[in-house]
């Protein structure tokens, strides 16, 4: 009788000690998700146009992903926006030919080619000042070219 009473003792204690361990790694396993924040900009530009100034949320890691619905291209990199001090990217870019291209760099002077976002190269995001970019047709002939670009930080 004694031995019985011993083993559903260490039995009830084995288990409070399992469900305490059990707790405990569940309270320190929880994780905060957020919800990211996004923009999404469509564009249909005639030949030479230019969208207006997009400001990149600054001193966070923005995505940014554009693609052309009229030449079926597509680009994507990551940006940071340090205010006043310009734009730092890497990422990949849609080409003219059969080969992707790996696109990175910085700038804050206008101009600056950022990525193409169109099979052709005719549309590419560009720095448009050191804290904005825009999305530019900067074909001249042809018409207007649709897409859209979307940002998340």
């Amino acid at each position: 009788m004694r031995m019985q009473r011993s083993s559903r003792w260490a039995a009830l204690l084995l288990a409070t000690v399992v469900a305490i361990i059990t707790c405990a790694t569940v309270v320190n396993a929880t994780q905060t998700i957020t919800t990211p924040n996004a923009a999404f900009i469509t564009y249909s530009l005639a030949p030479g146009a230019s969208s207006g100034a997009i400001t990149p949320v600054a001193n966070k890691s923005v995505l940014i992903m554009g693609c052309s619905t009229s030449e079926s291209g597509v680009g994507q990199v990551s940006l940071l926006h340090r205010p006043g001090g310009g734009m730092y990217w890497l990422g990949l870019e849609s080409y003219a030919g059969t080969t992707t291209h790996i696109t990175g760099g910085s700038s804050s002077t206008p101009g600056t080619h950022i990525m193409w976002i169109s099979s052709a190269n005719n549309v590419e995001i560009e720095v448009n000042s050191a804290d904005t970019i825009i999305i530019r047709n900067s074909q001249g002939v042809l018409g207007a070219i649709a897409g859209n670009v979307t940002l998340i930080w």
